[in-house]
């Protein structure tokens, strides 16, 4: 059962980096997620995307986002810096291997048609360590953010003892024991 609490909680982290696993593990610990359902599953996601469309839009409208204190909300790396400073945020992080990343985007964009190959390798991976750097320099200075940095393999690893550092982390009487279970190793498949 989650308390009360006066901050929202973001998972964020690149795409393909396991935000949904960590989105379903809060939701099954107590804490209600900002979803609206419109990205629906596939062989991507088969459990779901956990999104909500008006997080594209943070620049435009952030009206949504205090209102949303006590529920957790999957807003992309890039996005958080768009967040409104006066609201607290506890943020889950989630880090996974950049290979893994990668290897998980080419094999989405290859399922919807695309040419994982008109950007090169070695640029995006590049790229995604700049811009991950940057990130975690920023929001670790940002008095209205916490941060917990989430290893994608050692969660799927150990998902008892990474749910149990999260709850703590989160500090709102989440169910640890139910984060644990929705943890489906079998949907680790792209592995480095």
């Amino acid at each position: 059962m989650q308390e009360e609490v006066d901050f929202v909680t973001i998972v964020s982290g690149l795409p393909r980096s396991g935000t949904s696993m960590m989105m379903r593990m809060l939701e099954a610990g107590g804490i209600p997620p900002v979803v609206d359902h419109a990205r629906k599953p596939n062989d991507d996601n088969p459990l779901g995307y956990y999104e909500f469309e008006p997080v594209k839009a943070l620049k435009e409208d952030k009206s949504w986002v205090a209102p949303s204190c006590g529920k957790v909300v999957k807003v992309i790396y890039k996005l958080v810096y768009d967040l409104p400073a006066n609201v607290n945020y506890r943020v889950v992080f989630m880090q996974r291997e950049l290979e893994e990343v990668l290897a998980s985007q080419e094999t989405m964009m290859r399922r919807d048609g695309l040419d994982p190959d008109t950007i090169g390798r070695d640029i995006l991976l590049q790229l995604f360590q700049t811009e991950v750097f940057e990130f975690r320099r920023w929001a670790d200075a940002q008095p209205n953010i916490k941060m917990f940095y989430a290893d994608y393999r050692q969660v799927v690893a150990d998902p008892a003892t990474k749910a149990t550092q999260i709850a703590d982390f989160l500090g709102s009487g989440l169910d640890h024991m139910a984060m644990a279970q929705v943890v489906d190793p079998n949907l680790y498949r792209n592995r480095a």
